[in-house]
């Protein structure tokens, strides 16, 4: 499997693969990322990994995975990544990018593309490059967005910072469907993700809150994922443990 660049602040013709990307994920890259989540901060320049409708990945270190998992590849350069009900005068933000939050998403352009008239110049077009709306495209570029709201997303709290008991049922070795990926979860509290013939490919701490597990990559980039009858559901795969 490959992955596919695109440049939607450049290419006009980004837009129909990013409105119809028949299940792949999509990974915004490469722009200064606006999280409103306190407990994970901003960065000037990372990935936001999106699944279906949620977001399954925030951070740098994501593009490294772009070829395994078969990626669109959407360059932010040059652009803010940010909730799209953002509300940053909110003590309590009502909505963040965060993993497990629903997709919706603007990517806005910090500079005018080439050829654009100068001035106040009310169709010059706007600078809201992107809007994902539970991770479907309903705004690229000049085109007019989708007008099906959004309901705001709740704040995600920082997870606890305990290792899990030694005897913990999840703990232990997953191996998604393929056999390519497999992820051991150790009694630390950290995780180590082999992928192929690349051994540690991703390492890092994670904490297990009843069905859901948070991981925090050393790579920076936050994921998270779901037990459901004995499977971890994790960023579009299925894994078992051996």
């Amino acid at each position: 499997m490959s992955s596919t660049v695109v440049h939607p602040l450049r290419d006009a013709y980004a837009g129909a693969q990013l409105r119809d990307p028949q299940g792949r994920p999509l990974l915004l890259t490469g722009g200064s990322v606006i999280t409103a989540n306190p407990s994970m901060g901003d960065w000037q320049s990372a990935d936001v990994l999106i699944h279906g409708s949620v977001i399954v990945g925030v951070g740098p270190g994501l593009l490294t995975a772009a070829e395994d998992d078969n990626m669109i590849v959407i360059d932010c350069a040059g652009a803010v990544v940010l909730p799209a009900a953002a509300d940053f005068a909110s003590p309590a933000p009502a909505a963040t990018l965060s993993p497990g939050e629903p997709a919706d998403i603007a990517v806005l352009r910090i500079t005018d593309a080439p050829g654009t008239l100068q001035g106040a110049v009310p169709s010059r077009g706007s600078h809201l490059a992107l809007l994902f709306i539970g991770g479907r495209l309903h705004l690229h570029n000049d085109h007019a967005p989708d007008t099906t709201a959004a309901s705001p997303s709740p704040a995600v709290s920082s997870p606890a910072a305990s290792s899990p008991a030694a005897d913990h049922p999840h703990l232990g070795t997953w191996v998604d469907e393929s056999g390519f990926i497999h992820q051991e979860l150790r009694p630390d509290g950290r995780y180590d993700e082999a992928r192929g013939d690349r051994r540690s490919a991703y390492r890092g701490r994670y904490w297990i809150d009843g069905t859901r597990i948070d991981y925090l990559d050393d790579l920076g980039f936050w994921a998270f994922g779901e037990f459901r009858d004995g499977v971890l559901h994790h960023a579009g795969y299925r894994f078992t443990r051996r």
